[in-house]
């Protein structure tokens, strides 16, 4: 099987109650998708693009890993994305203090020749347009499209974007505000009703620290619970972590079926709580398959009866 990841590989500084970063670090939606993914599924092939600035050791980490960086374009002459972002003392909100887009201001997403055997293919949070983009040119339909944004492309004057591409997909991934805004319905219930009408057949909900809610096409339901954790350094990657054991799930089982993915969500969420353990990729980068697997069990000993 073969995944497809499309996304931003960037730097993030980031502040939370527990700490801060101290200056930059690796970040974006693409690198922990990645990264998360080729604990389960051996062909992640990757789609981004850095500027000269961004360090060799991070790109040598992906190799290592063994993700296909083919897709990865290095503009040496340019910047790559950096967002900056402070938050809260409840850690589910937060103030974005710096965003500058530099490569991804104009990014195209070129996919090679090599990737059109992709299966699976995990939509990460980027502009409307370049996920278009990547699904045209694809010659052949994955079997599973998964996608994930934010608020912000759900604004006014690009929802009709966002909209071309929900009706071309197969799971959207996003947060209850998220599902709120998009839908105009304050229960998520109904919000899954209008959502689904739009494209997808199958809705995750993400509530933070109150788990995950799985709306499936023939109105089936299923919950998963958060894990209960003594100390959260910083949720950034969290959302993208539960996409990458979800999705990479999906593909090393070959499956599209709703009972596959429940064990999706728990895998998901199990990666996720790793994430949020330290600030940015340092806690999902040398996880153990003992860990892993010991954090899954605690997850469906959490949804047992």
């Amino acid at each position: 099987m073969s995944l497809l990841v499309v996304g931003s590989v960037a730097f993030d500084a980031i502040e939370t109650p527990l700490g801060s970063t101290n200056g930059k670090i690796i970040g974006g939606a693409a690198t922990f998708i990645a990264l998360v993914s080729s604990y389960f599924c051996p062909k992640v092939n990757l789609v981004a693009v850095v500027g000269g600035d961004f360090p060799k050791d991070a790109i040598a980490l992906f190799r290592a890993r063994g993700v296909n960086l083919e897709g990865l374009q290095i503009k040496e002459n340019e910047k790559s994305f950096f967002w900056a972002g402070k938050y809260h003392n409840d850690l589910n909100s937060r103030d974005t203090l710096i965003t500058e887009l530099n490569v991804l201001g104009d990014f195209d997403p070129i996919v090679p020749e090599s990737y059109q055997d992709c299966e699976y293919l995990m939509l990460g949070n980027l502009s409307p347009e370049v996920q278009i983009t990547v699904l045209k040119r694809l010659r052949k339909r994955p079997k599973l499209v998964v996608m994930d944004t934010m608020n912000f492309w759900m604004r006014p004057e690009v929802l009709p974007e966002l909209k071309t591409v929900l009706a071309q997909v197969d799971v959207l991934s996003i947060n209850d505000e998220e599902a709120r805004m998009l839908s105009g319905e304050y229960s998520l219930v109904k919000a899954s009703k209008v959502i689904k009408a739009m494209g997808p057949k199958t809705l995750i909900i993400k509530k933070g620290e109150h788990g995950a809610l799985l709306f499936g096409p023939d109105n089936e339901l299923f919950y998963a619970p958060a894990l209960p954790l003594e100390e959260v350094y910083d949720p950034t990657g969290a959302g993208d972590c539960f996409a990458a054991g979800f999705i990479a799930h999906m593909a090393a089982c070959k499956s599209t079926s709703f009972e596959d993915m429940k064990r999706g969500v728990i895998k998901g969420s199990a990666m996720a709580s790793f994430c949020v353990e330290k600030f940015g990729t340092e806690r999902i980068v040398n996880l153990s398959e003992s860990e892993i697997a010991d954090r899954e069990q605690l997850f469906f000993d959490l949804v047992k009866v």
